[in-house]
């Protein structure tokens, strides 16, 4: 199967789950900057999880460009990514709405970690797929920040319980170490 099915549905779900994202950014009531101080907590929790979709956006969109075809395995490989994906607005309101309690951060957690193994996943099917010396099995390679992720999130969970605000911290980091450029499939790609 050709891939640009899978990539622009793909790519309408990710839009979908950021438009829900901002819908919970409601306006205040009074019209002073002081009627903003309730809606920071939302704020800073829709800001990453912006960068977060954005961060799958974008490096879904460089595994696609590492291959040629799909086939079912894959297809429901990506389903399972945006399955979790689905649920990044509901934690993202959840943590923000209750100014970043325990359980709402550990959920938001585990919402990220399964994301991050389903994206595994899905670049495990892609690979198995265009084979260990396919162009995207070399740019992959190690695929480090693949593997600490899920780890530095399964950190996180059970520390929201301890500290939310570390819980959180950590989030961050994982989403910072994800947006210092990775140019493995871009240079692997280059003519």
């Amino acid at each position: 199967m050709k891939k640009g099915r899978m990539e622009a549905f793909s790519d309408g779900v990710m839009a979908i789950i950021i438009t829900i994202m901002v819908l919970e950014l409601t306006a205040p009531e009074g019209a002073s900057p002081a009627a903003l101080r309730p809606l920071i907590p939302t704020f800073i929790s829709y800001a990453l999880s912006f960068i977060f979709i954005s961060i799958y956006w974008n490096n879904h969109h460089h595994l696609l460009q590492a291959i040629e075809h799909v086939d079912g395995r894959v297809l429901w490989a990506n389903l399972h990514l945006l399955f979790w994906l689905s649920f990044v607005p509901f934690g993202t309101a959840w943590m923000g709405k209750n100014n970043f309690a325990a359980w709402p951060v550990a959920l938001y957690g585990a919402i990220l970690l399964l994301a991050a193994i389903a994206y595994f996943i899905l670049s495990r099917a892609l690979i198995a797929l265009h084979g260990q010396d396919s162009v995207l099995a070399t740019a992959v390679g190690r695929d480090f920040k693949g593997k600490i992720s899920p780890v530095i999130y399964a950190i996180a969970i059970p520390l929201a319980f301890v500290s939310a605000w570390l819980a959180y911290g950590l989030y961050v980091f994982v989403a910072v170490m994800w947006l210092i450029p990775d140019r493995r499939i871009e240079k692997t790609l280059a003519p």
